[in-house]
């Protein structure tokens, strides 16, 4: 891409509509999401007789845990068929399933929406091998780091634009058809722009679909494991899963029992490492012109690193006092001392973008072309671990009486060492 602006992809019938697809459907993912939890938080937990915190936990788990069993499925399956197909297929699964979840949100039931999200999670776990394994078959290798790029800033973009829709959306008067309604069109749209994605040749039709979850899954570890810059590219992948779970995780408590302010705030903070991620993500190609390679990518990490530890600093406050009003977004922002917390948030995210891009464009490119996809399945695997880990790590780091300024410093040294690590591959 070496002269050419990464917006060019975007002209191009080889990307946009792969770009559209990807786009609406982590849009809807995080949509539904958020309008479930807000659901269950204030109607529907109290409703089924169960903690809304449990409920909105068991959610969390319900949505990943697809990607652990479908992952060898979805590897062979986008390796045997056209992926351009398999991801239409997909996409027209996530109408029936939104219409589904418009039904739960209809008949305010619990269950049939916690069924709605294993599903989206399922249809999310076998439309990724065929997203991310598509890109080397459409693009050419200078344009990989582009591609991944644009990719990343779509997602986080949705990311951003779904939850906070949906939650904004699903407690209004009649929020629970509009948001139904929403669902079911923006899956139809996904499914639309999918029809327009060109058509690529199978890896290899004449393979066999394993159903054998276990030894499937080990054998392609097996594969992954000796390929040293694809392994490492992808564990360290897992890493930045890991430390962005571990910030969005934490911002509302940090918002309101750190630094006392309101929901705003933390909705904020989501925006601000949404955005560094996007423009981190987007400014690799200006830096590295298209050529793949981690040159970097320890750089980024030094740089979240080191961000991380002044996080920390910066939010040693005392204690905010019981009864104390919450501020709001305009006076948290208007505040010169939180300055620094802002900025570090945003050079977090932005390094983060640096970081992840590259590896990606590496695994799609290092990796034989016949074993892309099983690359990408077991990264959907690592990284639902490293999420879950970050998840119980946090658990457990806080009831040990850990802070959460501590938390976020635990990320430095930690992120520190990766970009050692990343750096002898």
């Amino acid at each position: 891409m070496a002269g050419k602006s990464q917006f060019s992809l975007l002209l191009t019938r080889r990307f946009l509509p792969m770009f559209l697809t990807q786009y609406l459907g982590a849009f809807n993912d995080n949509f539904f999401k958020s309008a479930l939890m807000m659901l269950i938080t204030y109607r529907l937990g109290d409703a089924a007789g169960i903690d809304s915190r449990i409920l909105v936990n068991a959610a969390a788990g319900v949505f990943i845990f697809p990607f652990f069993i479908f992952a060898p499925t979805a590897s062979d399956l986008a390796d045997k068929y056209d992926r351009s197909d398999l991801m239409r297929w997909v996409k027209f699964a996530e109408i029936i399933i939104m219409a589904g979840a418009a039904l739960g949100f209809y008949i305010h039931n619990v269950w049939l929406l916690m069924a709605v999200l294993f599903l989206m999670g399922s249809q999310s776990a076998f439309f990724s091998p065929a997203k991310y394994s598509i890109l080397p078959q459409h693009l050419h290798e200078d344009e990989l780091i582009a591609g991944n790029g644009l990719i990343q800033m779509g997602t986080y973009l949705a990311i951003l634009t779904g939850t906070i829709a949906g939650g904004l959306m699903i407690l209004k008067e009649n929020g629970i058809f509009w948001v139904g309604g929403l669902a079911v069109t923006i899956a139809l749209a996904g499914w639309l722009s999918s029809m327009f994605i060109p058509q690529t040749k199978p890896i290899n039709s004449e393979l066999k679909v394993s159903f054998n979850i276990i030894s499937r899954t080990i054998e392609m570890f097996r594969d992954i494991v000796p390929m040293k810059k694809v392994f490492g590219s992808m564990l360290a992948i897992s890493w930045f899963w890991l430390v962005g779970a571990t910030f969005l995780a934490q911002f509302p408590t940090y918002s309101k029992l750190i630094l006392g302010t309101d929901e705003s705030v933390a909705t904020s903070f989501l925006a601000i490492f949404s955005c560094g991620i996007g423009l981190g993500s987007m400014a690799c190609n200006a830096i590295l012109k298209g050529k793949v390679t981690t040159k970097y990518v320890p750089s980024a990490a030094y740089g979240i690193a080191i961000a991380s530890v002044l996080l920390w600093y910066v939010s040693n406050r005392p204690p905010v006092p019981a009864g104390t009003p919450e501020i709001g977004m305009f006076e948290f922002f208007s505040r010169p001392e939180n300055f620094m917390i802002t900025f570090c948030l945003f050079v977090i995210a932005f390094c983060g973008g640096l970081y992840i891009v590259p590896l990606y464009a590496v695994m799609q490119s290092k990796a034989p072309e016949e074993k892309v996809s099983g690359v990408i399945a077991c990264s959907n695997i690592t990284d639902s671990i490293f999420m879950a880990l970050a998840a119980l790590g946090a658990g457990v780091l806080i009831s040990w009486g850990v802070t959460i300024p501590q938390i976020f410093l635990t990320m430095g040294p930690s992120t520190f060492i990766v970009g050692l690590l990343v750096g002898l591959l």
